[in-house]
């Protein structure tokens, strides 16, 4: 199983090389992340800033129509949002005005995709601190380390399983319909994908709960979808 990155977070990426935009758009989907957007120019990073209100940006400096220098600057005077400059320029002078500006790291291409994903976890993992230990009746889901700990036993998640447990967490204690988890695992694939969602939910609740067949932690509502009951918001068990 592919390492699933822990923290899904909104992405914007300035880049003016399209297949390096898609390169990088592969690897963080690779890890789990489903929202971002790149753009290739300083114009069109401005217009993208304001309205996506990315949550990490990965910035050029080399532009077409200025450098990331600018548009970290126009960042900067409306957000504190954390960046990370992916540059093929590697001398020191410019990895040091890059820092002074305000960026957060600063990453020379070529790249390994790993050093990317680790640099940008613990940006975020420092910038957007929670808690990652979410408790269950019967159960604990450490969304960290992709586990559950049940009866001290630990259990790893798969892939598919990680992405239905953060999106019914993100929304604990109300109803997950069942095409927003498909889109979310499948994205745009959602049709058909219902009877291989039931599998999955299936194959967690045997991870979860004490008994699968009647469960208190992740309930079906027939017709509308599911819904997770954790200990830690209050909501009882149904």
């Amino acid at each position: 199983m592919r390492e699933v990155m822990m923290i899904d977070k909104k992405i914007m990426v300035v880049d003016d090389e399209e297949k390096l935009q898609s390169m990088i758009t592969s690897i963080l989907q690779d890890y789990g992340f489903t929202h971002i957007e790149a753009t290739g120019s300083v114009f069109q990073g401005r217009k993208l800033f304001m309205a996506f209100n990315p949550e990490i940006v990965i910035l050029d400096i080399m532009l077409p129509d200025g450098s990331g220098y600018d548009l970290l600057d126009f960042m900067r005077r409306k957000s504190d949002v954390p960046v990370i400059f992916l540059s093929a320029k590697g001398e020191d002078d410019d990895k040091l005005r890059g820092l002074s500006l305000g960026a957060d790291d600063y990453i020379v291409k070529p790249f390994l995709p790993k050093e990317l994903i680790l640099r940008m976890e613990a940006i975020l993992r420092r910038v957007y601190p929670e808690s990652s230990v979410v408790p269950l009746k019967y159960s604990t889901i450490d969304f960290h380390t992709g586990h559950v700990t049940k009866n001290r036993e630990v259990i790893p998640l798969t892939a598919t399983e990680f992405k239905i447990l953060d999106k019914l967490n993100k929304n604990a204690g109300r109803i997950v319909t069942i095409d927003s988890l498909c889109e979310t695992v499948w994205q745009n694939h959602v049709w058909g994908y219902e009877n291989s969602l039931m599998a999955h939910i299936r194959r967690i609740r045997e991870k979860i709960e004490i008994n699968p067949s009647k469960p208190v932690s992740l309930i079906t509502l027939r017709g509308l979808g599911y819904k997770l009951i954790t200990e830690n918001k209050g909501y009882p068990p149904i």
